[in-house]
């Protein structure tokens, strides 16, 4: 099974070098025991673009669909036996960045 884990902040780019550190151990963890697909950092959300072209609307505005103190500033795509073990990666990713993240499963 594929998961997302989200990474929840209210700052962007505020990793501390030992949270940084944290971070490369989980992955390099990830990796090593076969959970690893994929993982990123996002741009602060004032520079997103929002885009809705369906039915031809060409529709662009500038800024996130979201207006919040918090909002998603990283991912690890992983992959897992089950949700269990994923929630289990999730708490190890929190402990790991040091803040919230959401588990999602991939449809």
């Amino acid at each position: 099974m594929r998961f997302l884990i989200s990474v929840i902040d209210n700052q962007s780019n505020s990793g501390s070098e030992d949270e940084m550190q944290a971070i490369d151990a989980f992955n390099d963890k990830l990796q090593a025991n076969g959970h690893w697909i994929f993982a990123c950092g996002l741009s602060d959300p004032k520079t997103a673009t929002l885009i809705d072209n369906r039915n031809g609307a060409h529709l662009i505005e500038e800024g996130s669909l979201f207006v919040s103190t918090e909002h998603y500033s990283g991912l690890w795509l992983i992959e897992a036996a089950d949700r269990e073990t994923a929630k289990a990666l999730a708490l190890e990713g929190s402990q790991a960045c040091n803040r919230k993240v959401e588990l999602r499963s991939l449809l």
